[in-house]
């Protein structure tokens, strides 16, 4: 598929990941980034795994485009905490498969990401309690 970014490039930041895409991925894929950042708007954007992820605390989620679908990767707590909303989807363990051709559910994905936030702060403030 030509909408594949070539292996051998390995892009720097996600704006090198999402010009790799033709312009009606592009369009996707900065709404996608446009609803975690304001739903995480303290998350340090990153390349990892060639992958845009979302960093706070820890890597709240990552996203990547795939032949046929959107991959966005929430980790297991995230898939399992919204498993019910998730079901029309193709998911697994720690990912779920969003249709190119279909609506991506972004209010879901806001849910999904405030969830993350949450769950990596309370790990930040437990960490930081143990170490008193």
């Amino acid at each position: 598929m030509k909408e594949r970014r070539k292996e051998n490039m390995r892009p720097k930041s996600i704006d090198e990941y999402i010009l790799q895409f033709p312009p009606d991925i592009q369009k996707t894929l900065e709404l996608l980034r446009k609803v975690i950042k304001e739903t995480a708007p303290n998350a340090k954007e990153k390349i990892s795994y060639q992958m845009p992820a979302f960093d706070l605390h820890g890597i709240l989620v990552y996203f990547a485009v795939c032949k046929n679908h959107i991959g966005f990767y929430p980790t297991s707590s995230g898939i399992e905490a919204f498993k019910r909303e998730l079901m029309e989807y193709k998911s697994s363990k720690g990912a779920v498969q969003f249709p190119i051709k279909k609506p991506i559910p972004y209010s879901l994905i806001s849910k999904i990401v405030e969830f993350r936030v949450a769950e990596n702060m309370r790990k930040a403030v437990d960490k930081l309690n143990k170490k008193r």
